[in-house]
């Protein structure tokens, strides 16, 4: 664990999240030193747990990531699985990136959306993508989707991670990996004539 005194208290950066103390020492007076409880957050802001739906299943592993399949049965295109959760304090209008690593052949989008708006998303060949959360925003979603050409089965693991800033770091398991999800599938946005007179 490192920390670093800056204007306005101490900022605790750990290598692991959870609890732990920190020593801390006056330079002026070497008897006066306070031993503080605090709790270290993951630097991956997402939330997310089991989900199922559209044929996919998705289960946490034992490192926190996460693990796909849909058995012998396709996944269609545009629908997947999807978990909302509330924006963390301090995110809004700031740089957020989101990263992954692993495999999953399928072709699965990863997005953070807002309400029906696409806010960053990354997949096979775009990574590392680089958003703002819009001011007034209080919930979004993780979606993750069939993508490709054709339906298909899906089968891997991905570690992926939203964090704070432009550059992607090493993958940590995030602070909430039991939130329940469910399916979701994109809207048909081609308008339907079936009842337009001819």
């Amino acid at each position: 664990m490192a920390d670093e005194v800056f204007s306005g208290g101490v900022s605790v950066t750990g290598v692991e999240p959870g609890a732990t103390t920190i020593a801390i020492k006056s330079t002026t007076n070497p008897n006066i030193s306070k031993k503080v409880p605090v709790t270290v957050k993951s630097r991956n802001l997402l939330a997310y747990g089991p989900a199922s739906g559209n044929g996919l299943t998705v289960t946490v592993a034992q490192d926190g990531s996460l693990d796909f399949s849909s058995g012998t049965e396709s996944v269609p295109l545009n629908k997947g699985v999807r978990w909302k959760f509330d924006v963390p304090e301090g995110i809004v209008g700031v740089p957020l990136i989101i990263s992954y690593t692993g495999n999953v052949p399928g072709s699965l989008i990863i997005g953070i959306y807002s309400n029906a708006n696409s806010l960053g998303g990354v997949y096979q060949g775009k990574n590392n993508i680089v958003f703002t959360i819009p001011k007034g925003t209080t919930r979004v979603e993780l979606r993750i989707l069939r993508g490709g050409l054709t339906a298909g089965r899906v089968s891997g693991n991905l570690k992926i991670q939203l964090e704070l800033g432009n550059t992607a770091h090493e993958w940590m398991k995030p602070d909430v990996t039991s939130l329940e999800g469910g399916s979701y599938e994109l809207a048909n946005l081609v308008p339907s004539f079936a009842s337009v007179a001819s």
